[in-house]
């Protein structure tokens, strides 16, 4: 009989899954049989604990593992260090951190100081973990028992914590689309609870990589397309999150392909670098965000891991972070010299940072100093956040509570963006919201109409416990007598015959984890067309004939191309992949539950001629200064849908653009305000978005740019001034030749409105004086 080690978590930072661990028999010395713990999240076992003998033989190849003395040191697992002694009664001040930090430092061995530079998993059992129980519990690194210093403890997290059944949110491109910092801000404190309930301490949830072409397999995991959304966006999420566990923001910089991500080299001016593919990652490191991950790519001719001018001299000299930078996992490093470029720990396994760097230590390859610069920068970060949290929170019971479920349904609510909305023939109103008296038959029609879709299965995936379907969602809230009938779709024919007998059919049509995502060889990856598959296509000029009432529920990861059947339906709505809680959601949208609110985060071009260059198997790429609105703006290109766009069921309008002067200084701030009325009859949330133009600029700019947003919820005929405060220093290029930024003097204009479109946008001009 094998002695396994258990003991009852006491903890709620404890990890929370089990391990397998085995032990010769302390008599024999022998291996009579191996057994496996069995699956429950309430146990872990850390040594010193009485044995306890269970049954299940494990397979013959992990017996010769332990025959070999390979499988103890895969499966031996210790309960983590909490917060060890970091923790203190009263919250440090920054000095006494760093006095603490040094103090820690000062104690240790080069040993000890590479060891928290890189993961604590030893490497085989690492390399298994990966390959079949990536995701299963937190990736520790760092952890130095004899002085009581926890170990980071990483998870995943764009939709929701990757580890265990956790509440999965709509995936980020959607929760962009809502333009709504208050609810990022309520998503990431829910993440931060659930991380930290399920023994995590770094959550890598907040991904704000430029959506450049909507191509990119892994755009679903960003806000959007613009520098400034994506900055307000990832700086909420930083906020919420950082209330109970360390926020890693990812991944810098110009990570925007997918299939080509390990061996890409992307090229770009250093004014594109600086205004279009970095003030977002400042705006998280100016939140006070604790970790940066570096990018897979090469960056003009370094991988961003190495790139001493990207992590070194922009990151941490130039804008002050005094975090640390993780590595992406496993292929992320290409050397121990990464340590020169600004790299501070290597994720998830020692492979560089190891022997290999004490090495170049000894030879002075990598200066000492540097080791202990990235020792404190782990340190101060780990003492820090030993001071944060409300443990009233954590537990079991914080995993897909009744109000993060509610709050996920809110978010899939004010995520989708309704992009068309008109009347069918002989009908006295818009197709949406359904009028229950007007729908007696409701067709629902399409595969992904009856299968839960909540987006990638790579290391972004969230194991909700379960998913509401647009199926179930739209039976449980059909009206009394209203029959809701379903066609997958696969036969043409037979869902146009129940589309013809409806009043009003539904179509679901889109993507899913095999045409997008993280690319997993036969599975994921760049798409290779923005259009739906030639089969969606059909069937919905089929359904549409059919059936006047007809809309479309699109469901992707950022733009899709709808031109040859757009004009053909009245109604067409964007649900992205709108996580565990879209099927309710799209129901309260569908039968007016829920006013829609959503703005698109990128825009919908008509084909991929308004779109820069895309390959997806490049091994380079030149990445230039326009893209989505801006380049459509510059080439006079209309969209099929804007930047900014949505509708809702009630009507917005804005007058009484007003500035605070007609000039302002380099060092100044306008205060910019409008007025805005909803006209509507029902009670609605408008974003209103500011832009600025560069009317006398010097260089090349684009025509507008996003500068400010905001949302308002106003009640039928109330009308409210929305104010905005714009910094002279937010509208400054980058000059190359001074390696500076200069605030021209010179005229602008400011434009206020719904959307990005010149026809929806108030207008007023400024200048700047010197």
């Amino acid at each position: 009989m094998v002695s396994v080690r258990l003991c009852r978590k006491t903890a709620a930072d404890s990890y929370s899954l089990p391990y397998q661990s085995v032990y010769r028999d302390k008599q024999t010395g022998a291996f009579p049989g191996l057994v496996q713990v069995r699956d429950d999240p309430r146990y872990c076992h850390p040594p010193g604990v009485s044995p306890i003998s269970l049954r299940r033989p494990l397979p013959a190849a992990a017996t010769r593992l332990a025959e070999r003395g390979i499988w103890k040191k895969m499966t031996t697992s210790r309960a983590p260090l909490d917060r060890g002694l970091l923790e203190q009664v009263a919250p440090l001040t920054t000095e006494q951190i760093e006095q603490q930090a040094r103090r820690l430092l000062a104690q240790m061995d080069l040993k000890e100081k590479l060891q928290q530079m890189s993961g604590d998993t030893p490497l085989l059992r690492g390399a298994i973990e990966l390959l079949f129980a990536y995701n299963r519990r937190p990736l520790p690194a760092g952890e130095n028992r004899r002085l009581a210093i926890p170990a980071i403890r990483f998870s995943d997290g764009p939709r929701g914590v990757v580890m265990g059944h956790s509440t999965c949110f709509p995936a980020a491109i959607g929760r962009g689309a809502s333009w709504d910092t208050e609810l990022e801000e309520r998503i990431g404190d829910a993440m931060g609870v659930e991380a930290r309930s399920r023994g995590a301490n770094l959550l890598g949830a907040v991904c704000v990589n430029v959506l450049r072409h909507p191509a990119w397999g892994r755009a679903q995991e960003t806000y959007g397309e613009d520098p400034y959304h994506l900055g307000e966006m990832g700086a909420a999420l930083v906020r919420g999150a950082q209330r109970h566990v360390m926020a890693c923001v990812k991944h810098i910089a110009a990570n925007s392909m997918e299939n080509a991500r390990f061996r890409v080299d992307v090229r770009m001016n250093e004014r594109t670098l600086r205004e279009v593919y970095l003030p977002h990652f400042k705006r998280c490191v100016d939140e006070g965000a604790a970790c940066v991950m570096s990018a897979y790519n090469r960056l003009n001719g370094h991988y961003c891991s190495e790139n001493h001018h990207l992590l070194r001299h922009i990151l941490k000299e130039e804008w002050g972070f005094r975090g640390f930078v993780v590595s992406d996992f496993v292929f992320g490093v290409h050397s121990a010299r990464a340590v020169n470029a600004g790299l501070d720990v290597e994720m998830p396994l020692t492979i560089h940072f190891g022997r290999r760097l004490r090495k170049l230590v000894q030879r002075g390859v990598v200066p000492l100093n540097l080791i202990d610069e990235a020792v404190l920068r782990i340190l101060r970060q780990k003492i820090r956040f030993a001071q944060v949290g409300e443990p009233g929170r954590y537990g079991p019971q914080a995993a897909v509570s009744p109000g993060h479920r509610a709050l996920a349904r809110e978010a899939a609510q004010k995520s989708m963006v309704l992009l068309k909305n008109e009347r069918a023939p002989d009908s006295p109103r818009p197709t949406l919201p359904i009028d229950p008296a007007q729908a007696r038959r409701i067709a629902v029609i399409g595969r992904l109409a009856n299968r839960p879709n909540i987006g990638d299965k790579g290391s972004s995936m969230v194991r909700p416990p379960y998913v509401v379907t647009p199926l179930e969602g739209i039976r449980a809230a059909a009206p009394p007598g209203c029959e809701v009938r379903y066609s997958s779709g696969r036969f043409i024919g037979r869902a146009a015959d129940a589309a013809r007998t409806a009043d009003v059919a539904v179509v679901v049509a889109g993507y899913t984890h095999k045409d997008e995502g993280e690319y997993m060889f036969l599975k994921g990856g760049d798409r290779d067309a923005l259009t739906l598959n030639p089969h969606d296509e059909t069937l919905i000029l089929r359904v549409a004939a059919a059936c006047p009432n007809t809309v479309v529920v699109l469901m992707g990861g950022s733009a899709i191309v709808t031109e040859a059947w757009r004009n053909r339906v009245p109604a067409i709505l964007m649900a992205w992949y709108p996580g565990m809680e879209g099927g309710n959601a799209l129901a309260d949208i569908l039968f007016g539950k829920a006013n829609p609110c959503a703005r698109l985060p990128c825009v919908f071009p008509r084909s991929e001629s308004q779109l820069p260059f895309f390959d997806k198997r490049a091994g380079a790429i030149e990445y230039g200064y326009l893209h989505g609105y801006r380049l459509t703006d510059s080439e006079r290109s209309v969209p099929a849908f804007a930047f900014g766009f949505g509708l809702g069921y009630t009507t917005f309008a804005y007058r009484d653009l007003e500035l605070g002067g007609d000039e302002v200084g380099a060092d100044g701030t306008l205060r910019v305000s409008v007025e805005v009325t909803n006209t509507g009859d029902v009670a609605g949330e408008e974003v209103a978005q500011l832009y600025v133009g560069y009317d006398s600029s010097a260089v090349e700019r684009p025509l507008k740019e996003l500068k400010g947003f905001t949302k308002v919820h106003l009640d039928p005929g109330e009308t409210r001034r929305v104010d905005f405060a714009l910094p002279a220093r937010d509208l400054a290029y980058y000059d190359e030749q001074q390696a500076g930024w200069i605030v021209e003097q010179g005229a602008y204009t400011v434009y206020v409105g719904p959307s990005s479109r010149t026809e929806d946008l108030l207008s007023a001009r400024f200048r700047i004086r010197g």
